[in-house]
């Protein structure tokens, strides 16, 4: 749902006409609803209602300032994967202790950064980032917070370009190198296991790989407890996707509602729910994806002989 809409034949955003905010401010110009940021942030908490939970949105997906600010002000975190993204965050007034840094890539710089702001915890995907963040953290005298990203060789069943969960992606710690990973990890001097992460790909349109990933995942929890390992938060990442039309393809493969995919999700978390864990989320675009309009002005109408070509100010 969003609060875009006609009156006669003029789009408004919620009371708002396009066409005075095009006058007003000129184009091109992006316009956000309130609303329905607002009611989407909520839809998607109020799915986890009923055990403890943070929602970390996830940068990437829309990192302007004004979304960020509310989003911080409904109570969310945030998901961030560069030290650009944590910077957008705190100019926001977001809660470093609610933000996560996932990403392959991070430099000692970035995490240098996180480290100082006081961050919730390091998503880390592989022994060598985890072998540089112990080092970093050794020279700036702190304690890094680590999740492990654990790639579950789950089949997200989404466009390949988008699925980060099978043994074949960049993404996260094989599962069968997990154990000695975090064995690894709990030998380091200046790391602290907080918890666990996994993120299967983006725009999926059924609950049943989010609960493979999640079952997978709860028998190494298991596992590491078994070891003396134990863990406060379980990250699932996000990947909830949403419907882009109307046609017949897209009503065969419509996403589940953020109720569904709460309850697929609680039901696989079934068996570690007595270990007091907080479950992290980190949506995205079912947050922002038709939550904003690009506003631009035409300007020339350009025809040939196959199609005509509409010019824009954006």
């Amino acid at each position: 749902m969003n609060h875009f809409h006609y009156c006669g034949t003029e789009l408004f955003c919620e009371e708002v006409s396009l066409a005075e905010i095009a006058r007003r401010y000129g184009t091109p110009t992006y316009v956000y609803s309130h609303a329905t940021l607002t009611r989407h942030f909520h839809v998607f908490s109020d799915s986890f209602s009923s055990i403890d939970h943070l929602v970390c949105y996830s940068v990437k997906a829309n990192s302007n300032l004004a979304v960020l600010d509310l989003l911080f002000n409904l109570g969310a975190g945030a998901d961030i994967v560069s030290g650009g993204e944590l910077a957008r965050v705190l100019a926001a007034g977001g809660d470093p202790a609610k933000v996560v840094f996932s990403g392959v890539g991070k430099t000692a710089a970035e995490m240098r950064a996180a480290l100082e702001v006081g961050i919730l915890a390091f998503n880390v995907e592989s022994l060598a980032e985890l072998k540089l963040l112990n080092q970093v953290a050794s020279e700036a005298a702190k304690i890094a917070p680590v999740s492990l990203r654990i790639n579950p060789d789950v089949d997200a069943e989404t466009h390949p370009y988008i699925s980060t969960g099978l043994e074949k992606n960049k993404f996260g710690i094989v599962a069968n190198d997990a154990l000695a990973a975090y064995s690894q990890a709990k030998r380091m001097s200046n790391i602290s296991i907080v918890g666990i992460d996994c993120h299967i790909g983006s725009q999926l349109t059924k609950t049943s790989p989010f609960a493979d990933a999640i079952e997978r995942l709860a028998s190494l929890i298991e596992e590491l407890d078994h070891q003396g390992i134990k863990m406060s938060y379980f990250d699932i990442g996000g990947g909830l996707g949403i419907p882009y039309g109307n046609d017949e393809d897209d009503e065969q493969n419509a996403p589940p509602s953020p109720a569904e995919y709460g309850e697929a999700v609680i039901s696989a978390l079934a068996p570690l729910l007595s270990r007091g864990l907080t479950l992290i989320c980190e949506p995205g675009r079912v947050i922002v994806g038709n939550a904003g309009m690009l506003l631009s002005e035409v300007l020339y109408r350009k025809a040939s002989a196959a199609k005509e070509f509409v010019i824009v100010d954006a």
